[in-house]
């Protein structure tokens, strides 16, 4: 049987060990590139491959069409907005991903960057690292989840988990979600609420829905406008879901009184960006779905599944539709 070729777009990984444990063994072989932002370059490493994994490359139309083989593309994580789904399903090129790899991280994450919100923990231990003994914030800055609304915007895997962490907590929990009936947003233990009604009714906001042509800059200055003058705002999903710009305006305007951020849009934030020196904002790298045990559960499968492709079995996780 003739060796199948595996291209991998980008990866951050240190090495690809895991991936070549997978397929190798298997009659495989690899060939891949660290980033995959020259377009010339990324169309020519596809352009034979039998499968195609990818982590934050665009593979836009022309990459797609580049690819004469591929029986798959496979998303390094849950979020496949850096592929274009139609184009692939046009070439009838599955497209999947890996959505249960990191639940419980990301859920962790945002249960902290919510903490952290309404503690101000790190504010505070930076005043006392700085040699001054009292607050950081003013006391109007701290408050109890108790006595406050929760706006979970999406009640899928991982805006369940950040439900049943809130619940402890003894918040009220409103939650919009399209495509969940209210009968199981209330069996949840929540309140179901339209996306106006979340945004008027919360104290603090939590965004859990993929980026899509729906959701996209959903978050901006239209509905920015309708949410609780001092709100604050939770993003571990993706960047695109929030017009940046309009989060600033909103942030110097002390409308949103405070924002905690895993993602952004553009990743990476420019140098001198400023949502990265105001003190009202926490960001992180688009890092919450970091654990041992989620990226090697997400390199496993990811691998494993252009195996199956490339074998011709029935793939599981495709998201555009090709059976």
């Amino acid at each position: 049987m003739a060796t199948k070729k595996i291209a991998i777009t980008d990866y951050v990984f240190d090495n690809l060990d895991i991936e070549r444990g997978v397929l190798e063994p298997n009659g495989c072989s690899l060939i891949s590139q660290r980033s995959g932002k020259d377009p010339a370059a990324l169309a020519g490493l596809v352009s034979d491959a039998d499968a195609v994994i990818t982590q934050f490359a665009p593979v836009d139309a022309a990459i797609v069409g580049a690819m004469r083989k591929a029986r798959v593309i496979v998303r390094y994580g849950i979020g496949v907005d850096n592929v274009d789904l139609q184009a692939a399903a046009a070439k009838g090129i599955p497209v999947c991903n890996v959505p249960d790899y990191c639940t419980d991280e990301v859920a962790d994450h945002t249960l902290a960057m919510i903490l952290e919100l309404t503690r101000r923990i790190c504010s505070n231990a930076l005043k006392v690292r700085a040699g001054v003994w009292g607050m950081g914030v003013p006391f109007e800055a701290m408050h109890a989840l108790k006595d406050m609304t929760v706006g979970v915007v999406a009640l899928g895997r991982i805006g369940r988990e950040v439900v049943s962490r809130l619940k402890p907590f003894k918040c009220r929990i409103l939650v919009f979600d399209p495509v969940v009936p209210a009968a199981a947003v209330r069996a949840a233990g929540c309140e179901p609420a339209t996306l106006d009604e979340l945004l008027a009714g919360s104290d603090l906001i939590t965004l859990h829905c993929p980026s899509t042509e729906q959701t996209k800059r959903m978050i901006n200055a239209r509905s920015i406008a309708r949410m609780k003058p001092g709100a604050m705002l939770v993003n571990a999903s993706r960047g695109t879901l929030v017009n940046t710009d309009d989060l600033v305006a909103a942030l110097r305007a002390g409308h949103i009184a405070a924002a905690a951020l895993d993602v952004a849009d553009p990743e990476p934030l420019p140098a001198g960006h400023p949502l990265v020196a105001m003190d009202n904002v926490l960001i992180n790298a688009h890092i919450a779905s970091v654990s041992p045990q989620a990226v090697k559960k997400l390199r496993t499968d990811a691998a494993s599944t252009a195996l199956a492709a490339v074998r011709g079995q029935k793939l599981s996780n495709v998201v555009n539709g090709v059976v």
